[in-house]
């Protein structure tokens, strides 16, 4: 079985991250994962083991919005849903975990929408 180097090398890169980061209950992880076509979002208590709330861009809230522009925008408001989700269980501020991805593009945009929509990084 062959393996893809460079998701090797993004898994390498996570576990170093994760070594260093990790989500209490005072301030929870905020995790993201980007595929080639969506982005998935969740604020994750370590501590206790819960997701204490998540987005995507799979979801009908997002697919129902009008037709966004591109994947950067879809992205924006994915970090945007999962802020006011985050912010509706009592959770102001969180940690982001980019998940071994670059802090760029959608990544950088689930961490902004996160930011407009209240949420403390």
């Amino acid at each position: 079985m062959t393996t893809n180097p460079r998701r090797q090398a993004r898994l390498k890169r996570q576990r170093r991250i994760r070594k260093h980061l990790s989500g209490t209950t005072d301030r929870p992880r905020l995790n993201v994962f980007r595929s080639s076509r969506h982005i998935y979002a969740q604020v994750i208590d370590d501590t206790r083991g819960l997701t204490l709330a998540h987005a995507s861009s799979l979801e009908s809230a997002v697919r129902d919005q009008p037709k966004f522009e591109n994947k950067v925008a879809a992205a924006a408001y994915v970090g945007k849903l999962v802020a006011q989700r985050a912010m509706e269980k009592g959770v102001t501020r969180v940690v982001f975990d980019r998940g071994g991805f670059l802090y760029h593009g959608r990544v950088k945009a689930v961490s902004e929408g996160a930011r407009e929509a209240g949420l403390e990084l």
